[in-house]
């Protein structure tokens, strides 16, 4: 049985990013948001564009007002009014002042703004009661970015930052890669599906439904392909149909050590190979991951070797295993360059949290700013792997790792922030 961080460290060796030759699209700007940009950008315009002002107030010759103050004001005299948007016409002289405002274009003649709060106007003159900073509130031309330089760099998730951007250097379309594919199927004669009546023994298969959503917020997209049975045939069926189409197959179910479980002997059968079979953790100990030879005997719509992903059948195990293995999977297959390995933070428990040390164990619940100190309150109620309800409004896994029986109220804990970016 291999231990979490050893998994981990499989899982990410196998993945393999979508490549920028093949797995990338032309989208519009406004359906960017969320993608991850797959050519780094660059953009024939500086920003600043030009000179302009930060402040309102007047552009001045900071030789004229170097001096100035309440009791021996500099007066200039108004040559022009230059708004936002507005070519000067006017080169300002000595003794002379514009009045500008901010994002205007700096007049030639002027290297400093100063700010109208420090001035006093009377008709065409303005009376300068501060000295100003040499060349003041004037924010010149490629100060914040150079023509023909790199503007954004391949790999980062466009979010509204990055899009804002974008559209300020006039890309309305630009390359990113496409959404990683993920196949999601359940196992079990037990499932049923959510509009069908419940006999005794029969449960509803909520690990679609949850998983869809995961790999919907990891920014992959699902191919549902429902309920199997536990019938072989049929689940060699499903497997194959799911290897040939997906990039990540997650199934739920099916790899335990009980009668009925065939997922791995499937598998097998497919000449796939398999890395894990088994993780230390609770919730989470039946883990199956393989990889499947890339070859033509198998209509693949995807060039990648399908990384499989044989999860548990226990509602809240399927939610641990996904947070924990497969989102850093997605995230290192869809092309980011960085910030796809699991983050730990470390912050104070509320509570008392208990593991009998044998296994690396997560339990759930919710992170608090308390007096500026994030704080994790566990989750009430029982922290069995089939419990799902208690898993609701939850944000965050707190870690007890192996070894570790107890962690008292107030002592730190590491935790895994959950449905954060």
């Amino acid at each position: 049985m291999l231990s979490v961080s050893d998994a981990e460290a499989i899982i990410l060796n196998l993945v393999q990013p979508l490549a920028h030759q093949r797995d990338t699209e032309i989208v519009d700007l406004f359906t960017a948001d969320s993608r991850i940009l797959a050519t780094a950008v660059t953009s024939p315009l500086d920003f600043p564009h030009w000179d302009n002002s930060a402040m309102d107030g007047y552009a001045v010759r900071y030789e004229d007002v170097q001096h100035s103050s309440t009791e021996k004001p500099t007066v200039l005299e108004i040559v022009e009014d230059i708004p936002a948007g507005y070519q000067p016409k006017s080169t300002i002289q000595p003794g002379q002042a514009a009045r500008i405002f901010t994002g205007a274009v700096i007049p030639t003649g002027a290297d400093t703004v100063v700010m109208q709060e420090k001035t006093r106007r009377q008709e065409n003159r303005v009376f300068i009661l501060d000295t100003p900073k040499p060349q003041g509130f004037v924010r010149y031309k490629a100060s914040f970015y150079q023509a023909g330089t790199q503007l954004l760099p391949a790999g980062i998730k466009l979010n509204a930052s990055e899009i804002a951007v974008l559209a300020a250097a006039q890309c309305p379309q630009l390359s990113v890669y496409r959404r990683p594919r993920v196949a999601i199927f359940s196992t079990g004669d037990e499932l049923m599906t959510i509009d069908q009546p419940l006999q005794p023994g029969q449960i509803v298969d909520s690990n679609q439904y949850a998983l869809a959503a995961l790999v919907r917020q990891s920014g992959a997209e699902p191919l549902i392909l429902g309920i199997v049975k536990d019938d072989p045939v049929a689940l060699e069926k499903a497997i194959a149909h799911a290897i040939a189409i997906a990039d990540i197959v997650l199934s739920s179910g099916g790899v335990s050590v009980g009668d009925y479980d065939y997922v791995d002997k499937i598998l097998e059968s497919l000449k796939a190979k398999i890395h894990i079979q088994a993780v230390e953790m609770r919730p989470g100990k039946p883990l199956t991951v393989a990889t499947f030879p890339n070859t033509d005997a198998i209509n693949r719509a995807s060039p990648h070797s399908a990384l499989y992903f044989g999860l548990p059948g226990n509602p809240a195990a399927v939610l641990v295993t996904f947070w924990r293995f497969v989102l850093p999977a997605i995230k290192k297959l869809s092309g980011i360059a960085e910030g796809w390995e699991t983050v730990f933070l470390k912050v104070r428990s509320h509570d008392e949290l208990r593991s009998d040390g044998k296994r690396e164990t997560y339990l759930w619940g919710k992170l608090h700013l308390i007096d500026g100190v994030y704080e994790f309150h566990k989750a009430g109620g029982s922290h069995s792997s089939g419990n799902l309800i208690n898993l609701a409004q939850t944000n965050a896994l707190a870690v007890l790792p192996v070894g570790k029986t107890l962690i008292s109220p107030q002592e730190d804990v590491q935790v895994l922030q959950l449905n954060k970016d």
